[in-house]
């Protein structure tokens, strides 16, 4: 375990590099088992180096589709980092783990997800699933993607007010009417969902 750690603070760079902290989880994820990717991903997340941090998130989300410990790790401690960086990490992860076991069959994590106390929770859902109806089952469902994204609307943090907006705006392009019909039902009586709106379509009032 120690000796794959080591490989990683020999070749991450002092700079982001996503890119290779990708390569190196897909490369570990394709020679292990889930349990070795869960422990591992819990080791590298004890770690300093915030990029050794992203590759064991990244573990995690590979095996969270068949370990609930590993989910239950992303959504109450790795949700908690300072880290934006890693914030974004865990919203792929996230993603990962809702195309491993099927997006429809995710659902009901997804609600549980934005339904979370944590802004990191909710925003690892509405900004992980972008482009939502690129992914399976909301591409045939593209206003149930719209259903869930709207209920973020008057969200208590803009970080997800933001991150739901730029979603719906989206979707839009591909589905102006549907989002158009929802933007209709809102009653824009807060400045938050103001905000949401004026994101969501911003393509659509040119």
């Amino acid at each position: 375990m120690k000796e794959f750690q080591k490989h990683l603070e020999e070749i991450l760079p002092e700079k982001d590099s996503l890119k290779l902290v990708k390569r190196e989880a897909e490369g570990y994820e394709k020679e292990h088992s889930p349990e070795a990717c869960f422990s591992m991903g819990v080791e590298l997340y004890q770690s300093n180096n915030f990029q050794i941090q992203e590759v064991g998130v990244l573990l995690l989300g590979y095996s969270a589709g068949g370990d609930s410990r590993a989910l239950a790790f992303l959504r109450d401690t790795v949700s908690e980092h300072q880290s934006w960086k890693v914030q974004e990490v865990l919203a792929m992860a996230f993603d990962t783990y809702c195309k491993r076991i099927g997006y429809e069959e995710a659902l009901p994590q997804i609600k549980a997800w934005l339904s979370s106390d944590r802004a990191n929770v909710r925003r690892a859902v509405s900004e992980g699933l972008r482009i939502w109806t690129s992914r399976p089952y909301f591409r045939e469902h593209p206003e149930e993607a719209i259903q869930l994204l709207s209920a973020q609307r008057e969200d208590e943090s803009e970080f997800v007010r933001r991150s739901a907006g730029n979603a719906l705006r989206d979707i839009g392009k591909k589905h102006p009417q549907l989002l158009l019909e929802a933007l209709h039902s809102w009653t824009l009586s807060s400045k938050e969902e103001k905000q949401v709106y004026r994101l969501a379509s911003k393509y659509l009032l040119k």
